[in-house]
């Protein structure tokens, strides 16, 4: 089966923290009542006028929510910004809480300012990143650790915490830019596309990452996809719906320096700009989309937002409930596809 997973949005800080966090309950409950299999949550510092509630220590807290099967992923912790020894520490200890239901998902941040506020030079972030990959991986098998980076060093140290998951949890490396593709192929277990990547440019992606897998004697498998998504009782009232409660945060993404796609158009010709992404349509038209993506793509799992700031609880709520109806069995009757359409390679690499 395709495992259908929650992207959890980021909340307006006029709504307060405990409002926030019995949301979060509302929506877990509603996910895994609607078949959602995977939770999914992203990380910022310092986000100004919307609140992220930071994903280890919340998802310590949701451990006790969710059903056995279901699995929680920090999608992404921005891994530069740690200490790679607070970090790999970190994860073992959510990874044995969540009794081995952990996908660390890590990327390498876009937001300067966040590197700035944490004192991290923005333009060494990939080598930082690169080499905790190194390190964690190391303090998560062995059990004496030796270490001579650029960054960080270690002689002699006796790691006293690994994961539940041998070796350690699935690494999930999120990425807009092609060198974090390649980060993927190289250190991670699966990479992470985000959701505004084209379909024959996801295809290129995921080969880059199976010819990496490769070079390391590594299987390639189905990956995760990112979709955001919106169904309604017709194909118009789907996009009015998801301009009125998405138009406003693609343009925020755009703001703050998430440049993959073009604010001007975003503002002006909304419909246009998110047609190579967006899932929007009625049930069925929504089911055929997503059916052809995961029949097309290596995709397990695929992981959706349909909730966003500008929505109440009720209407976020509604909508996974409307999603649990007909949408999630579909998809979850699919068998994964585990190889890449020569079709769609093709078409991304056109140039």
């Amino acid at each position: 089966m395709v495992n259908v997973g929650l992207l959890i949005s980021d909340i307006p800080r006029t709504t307060s923290p405990q409002q926030h966090f019995s949301d979060l309950l509302r929506y877990v409950e509603a996910a895994q009542r609607n078949g959602f299999t995977y939770l999914a949550i992203g990380q910022h510092f310092l986000y100004g006028e919307l609140r992220w509630l930071q994903p280890v220590p919340l998802f310590a807290r949701l451990a006790a929510e969710v059903d056995p099967h279901v699995r929680l992923v920090p999608q992404i912790i921005i891994a530069p910004l740690y200490h790679p020894v607070m970090l790999a520490e970190e994860i073992a200890t959510l990874d044995i809480v969540t009794e081995g239901r952990l996908v660390f998902g890590a990327g390498g941040g876009y937001r300067p300012e966040e590197f700035d506020y944490l004192d991290v030079p923005y333009k060494e972030r990939g080598a930082r990143f690169d080499e905790s990959l190194q390190l964690m991986t190391k303090l998560w098998t062995q059990e004496t650790v030796n270490h001579e980076g650029r960054f960080w060093q270690l002689h002699d140290v006796h790691p006293h915490i690994q994961p539940v998951q041998q070796p350690y949890p699935p690494i999930w490396i999120g990425a807009h830019a092609e060198a974090g593709v390649r980060r993927a192929g190289r250190y991670g277990d699966a990479y992470a596309c985000p959701p505004e990547t084209p379909v024959p440019e996801v295809a290129r992606r995921y080969a880059i990452v199976r010819d990496m897998f490769a070079q390391r004697g590594k299987a390639f498998g189905p990956q995760p996809l990112r979709r955001n998504v919106q169904v309604a009782d017709t194909a118009q009232e789907a996009m009015v719906e998801y301009a009125r409660v998405a138009q406003g945060r693609y343009l925020t993404y755009a703001n703050k320096g998430l440049d993959v796609m073009n604010a001007e158009q975003l503002a002006t010709e909304f419909a246009q700009a998110v047609s190579g992404h967006a899932v929007v349509g009625t049930d069925a038209q929504v089911i055929a989309q997503l059916t052809d993506l995961v029949t097309r793509l290596p995709v397990d799992p695929i992981l959706l937002r349909p909730t966003w700031p500008s929505m109440s609880s009720d209407e976020a709520v509604a909508a996974l409930d409307r999603l649990g109806r007909e949408v999630v069995p579909a998809i979850t009757a699919i068998t994964p596809r585990t190889d890449i359409d020569e079709a769609l390679l093709a078409a991304g690499s056109a140039p």
